[in-house]
């Protein structure tokens, strides 16, 4: 079968047929067949290879030794190897049979098998009648040209093995490197254009036919190669005798004496003339391209790259870098799909934004047997106006339905800011405008009411400017006549207002009137940012929508108006940040009811002494101006109230007189509450106002059972005090009745409908998530805002316990030592807390508030040290007399006590207590680089 297959076919190519079939019936890796050296050298040289790449055929020729010893046996052997040395990891099995003539073996064919296991005898059996007929194959090319005998002994001018070599341009060298000579069969000579009858030849004799340029390079490459007992391998121009110039690509191998020292370098020489002449004009075309092209192998290193690459890719060596290591390539999706087609071996493509000029490519890969090329095409400017056309299309489509809700949208706006926002959502996209601007009359100037993407470089200009100084805008006022202005070009001429938008970025505008009943109230100024036609169609529309855009205006005006004063009556009413202290943390929203966005209803956080805090929240009845007022007036009494360190139940009883001093239209409800960081003790007062509901820590909600007193106005004191121990990390949250009742729910279910809400809260709350928490509710409990029956508002606080260790408390003896031990346990304590900076001012405040207890009133006496903000000194007797700071003569000898802690502190008070008073003080604290 083989015979009548490869009739006709030269011996190079029956090697290379031959060496496809054994590969592919032993399902092996590759395979090679070797020859015999040069007359008198036994070293085997590679004439054919299948299947193997040159970086494998490489490191196969470290079974040299094998082959060598088939070539002198003349029998088949095999030995494993690890694919480590070749293309990966594991075994692989070498077989190799002998090609046998008369003589001894004149090559060797060698199969690479993966994994460990031999051949097996069929196998083997095959190779070996393989081998047999292509020794006979290529002895009868010897007996058809008519020669003597066989080729592969004599190696003849005219054998087959010659004829093979010299058709595929393949030549021989063997370089003795002691004497100098150097062997060069016929192939070589030819290819060289050395006339043979020259020899013998000499290593000089070749270098002399190295092109000068190439010299050093083939020289270095040379001394390399016998230094490091490497391969040698060099492509040079030869320089022919007859003045011709070709390319030669040499490669051999060092032959080694018993002591391991280079005696002889063996090779071969192939004529790459016109592969590179094909190479240089395929990489020309390639490197000239108008789409950057780059050739990478299979791990990713560059291999070629062209100009418009190299930009792409930056400047300097690039051959030999992985590609997506690069800075200017790192593209994650390029990798991936590099990988990808390497891995399955099929093209793809896909666009990719290139990450250093943020341009858009079309990547298109396909794979070659050494790695993949890449075609980069940029296709940026496509899809600009692919996504233009698109946009352009889908806008005409959303036209004529945004025309229809814009009359709808204007009757629902209410504020100046709603109505250009309908205007800018549902006016600028369909005629794809980009800027609006609003202007209105006042007196004889213009003013800029609002603009949305308007040129803010006219703004200055419109600005009270004169409102009918000759221009297109003064001609819209007069006549009320739209005018458009479609180009610059006839922005810029005579009439037309051209200095109004000198240096503005806008190209056209459609300045329509702004006109209600009998009155001109200004215009509207539509600009766009490109020159725009407008159509005749556009023109009818935009005139129509003119006279709505006017009313909406009016409308809205008047309610800004009247909205803008109520706001800013509240805002001075009600706590415009609530603090931050040690003792909780709070948040609040309050919502006017009514048509007036102001009402009676308020909230307030205010700091006590020793850290303690005080939660109010209140609701006048009705709402409007009257009840803001009165609510006013009530808040600043309970901060005054507050200060003087009331009690909760006798501070209501005073505000209670004052509400009864309103008149008897008047009613409050309050709730009045004073919680202490130290002993987590809350206490509450309720006037007529719904009870609070207390989150635990665990995410349980219960509402405080608070008995509450009549309103304010109506309550006849004493009123009920109500105290609970608050968990740490707990929420109050305190509300008025406009949140949880309203004319669909009464209060005992929004009262099971704010619980359901707060159940599962946990601790850990920051300030945002409070903030959102008073959010959530406000919208939960109350879906539409706007309208509302009642004023509501709503206070969250979360409470903290200040740290054990940081509250220190001593009883001290009701005698004149006392002074003496509170200076010794301040001393103690400031250096156990790192304030030694404040002993000698704290020493001095203790040791005057001790003395003057002991002076002016009586025991029990006890001294209280807290480490928070500030550092607070306490000290607490069982008098009721209020210590007041006296104006001391010269010559006094006391009564400067208070003076003096008045003035070593931030401030000092008095509160009084179940069994007595306490006088406190506050220091601050040093920096924390001081302390």
């Amino acid at each position: 079968m083989l015979t009548s297959v490869f009739a006709g076919l030269s011996d190079i190519e029956v090697l290379e047929y031959a060496l496809d079939q054994a590969v592919a019936d032993l399902h092996a890796l590759g395979g090679m067949i070797h020859w015999a050296g040069p007359v008198g050298s036994r070293e085997p040289r590679l004439v054919a290879a299948s299947g193997l790449p040159p970086a494998v055929q490489e490191a196969w020729d470290g079974t040299r030794d094998l082959i060598v010893r088939v070539l002198r046996d003349g029998t088949p052997a095999c030995r494993s190897v690890s694919r480590s040395d070749l293309d990966g990891a594991g075994l692989a099995t070498v077989a190799a049979v002998p090609l046998r003539g008369p003589g001894p073996p004149f090559g060797v064919l060698s199969v690479l098998c993966d994994g460990a296991a031999e051949p097996t005898g069929g196998q083997r059996e095959f190779l070996r009648s393989l081998a047999g007929w292509l020794a006979r194959r290529l002895a009868r090319t010897g007996a058809d040209s008519g020669t003597k005998g066989p080729w592969w002994p004599e190696r003849s001018a005219d054998s087959g093995l010659r004829k093979a070599l010299k058709a595929v341009k393949i030549g021989s060298w063997d370089w003795n490197l002691r004497t100098g000579e150097l062997y060069w069969d016929e192939p070589a000579l030819t290819m060289l254009g050395i006339d043979p009858a020259t020899a013998p030849h000499h290593i000089d004799t070749w270098s002399n036919i190295v092109h000068p340029k190439d010299l050093p390079r083939v020289m270095a490459a040379t001394e390399e190669a016998i230094r490091t007992r490497a391969i040698y391998e060099v492509e040079y121009r030869a320089c022919r005798p007859d003045g011709t110039t070709g390319w030669m690509h040499a490669r051999g191998r060092l032959v080694l004496d018993e002591r391991g020292e280079p005696v002889r370098m063996v090779g071969t020489v192939w004529d790459t003339t016109e592969s590179r002449v094909a190479r240089e004009s395929a990489g020309r075309a390639l490197r000239d391209m108008s789409d950057a092209f780059l050739a990478v192998d299979r791990d990713g290193r560059i291999m070629f790259v062209n100009l418009v690459a190299e930009r792409l890719l930056g400047s300097g060596d690039l051959n030999g870098r992985v590609l997506w290591e690069l800075t200017s390539a790192h593209a994650p999706e390029l990798q991936t799909m590099c990988r990808q087609v390497a891995a399955e071996r099929v093209p793809a493509s896909f666009d990719l934004r290139w990450p250093p000029d943020d341009r858009w490519y079309h990547v298109r890969l396909v794979p070659v047997p050494d790695g993949l090329t890449l075609y980069l095409t940029d296709v940026t400017e496509k899809r600009i106006q692919d996504e233009q056309r698109e946009a352009a299309e889908q806008a005409a489509a959303e036209r004529a339905a945004r025309m229809q809700e814009l009359t709808r949208a204007l009757a629902d706006a209410v504020t100046l800011r709603d109505v250009m926002q309908v205007i800018a959502e549902q006016v600028l996209p369909p005629f794809g405008a980009a800027g609006l601007t609003v202007l209105t009359r006042a007196g004889g100037h213009l003013r800029v009411v609002e603009s949305i993407g308007g040129p803010t470089d006219l703004l200055g200009e419109f600005q009270n400017r004169a409102a009918l100084v000759p221009s297109a805008y003064a001609d819209v006022l007069r006549s009320h006549v739209p005018v458009f202005i479609t180009s610059t070009a006839e922005r810029r001429a005579p009439g037309a207002g051209g200095a109004d938008a000198a240096g503005s970025r806008m190209d056209s505008w459609a300045i329509l009137p702004l006109r209600v009943p009998d009155q001109p109230m200004g215009y509207c100024v539509i600009s766009f940012d490109r020159p725009h036609q407008f159509t005749s169609e556009e023109r009818t529309l935009l005139t129509a929508l003119s006279g709505l855009i006017a009313q909406a205006l009016a409308r809205a005006r008047m309610y800004d108006l009247e909205h803008t004063r109520a706001q800013e009556l509240q805002r001075h009413l009600l706590p415009r940040v609530l603090p931050s202290l040690p003792g909780l943390t709070a948040a609040a929203r309050y919502l006017p009811g009514g048509t007036v966005a102001v009402g009676g209803d308020w909230y307030d956080i205010i700091p006590l002494s020793a850290d303690r805090v005080a939660l109010v929240i209140g609701d006048v009845m009705g709402h409007g101006l009257t009840e803001a007022a009165t609510m006013g007036r009530l808040r600043t009494a309970v901060r005054t109230l507050a200060d003087l360190e009331l009690p909760p139940g006798e501070l209501l009883a005073h505000l209670n007189d004052l509400v009864s001093d309103l008149g008897d239209d008047f009613y409050v409800t309050c709730l009045y509450a004073v919680y202490d960081p130290t002993s987590g003790e809350c206490a509450l007062v309720s006037a007529g106002h719904p009870p609070p509901a207390l989150v635990h820590p665990d995410g349980t909600v219960r509402v405080l059972d608070v008995t509450p007193d009549p309103p304010l106005g109506a309550a006849a004191p004493p009123l009920s005090t109500h105290e609970l121990r608050v968990p740490e990390g707990s929420l109050l949250v305190f509300y008025t009745d406009g949140l949880i009742e309203s004319s669909t729910r009464d209060i005992e279910s929004g009262l099971a409908e704010l619980t359901r809400l707060l159940t599962g809260l946990r601790r850990g709350l920051s300030d945002s998530d409070l903030d959102r928490l008073c959010e959530s509710v406000i919208e939960a409990m109350l879906p539409t805002r706007k309208q509302l029956p009642d004023d509501a508002a709503l206070l969250i606080a979360r409470t903290h316990r200040l740290p054990a260790e940081d509250v220190a408390s001593w009883a001290l003896p009701d005698n004149p030592i006392a002074a003496g031990e509170a200076r010794e346990h301040v001393r103690a304590q400031l250096a156990a807390w790192h304030l030694d900076d404040l002993v000698t001012t704290t020493e001095l405040v203790a040791s005057e508030l001790v003395g003057n207890v002991i002076r002016h009133a009586k025991g029990p006496l006890r001294l209280r040290l807290l480490r928070s903000r500030t550092l607070i000194c306490e000290v607490a007797d069982g008098s009721l007399t209020t210590p007041r700071i006296r104006r001391a003569s010269e010559t006094d000898e006391g009564g400067r006590g208070l003076q003096l802690v008045a003035a070593l502190s931030q401030r000092w008070g008095t509160r009084f207590t179940a069994d007595g008073k306490c006088i406190w003080a506050e220091q601050a604290l040093p920096a924390p680089d001081a302390a």
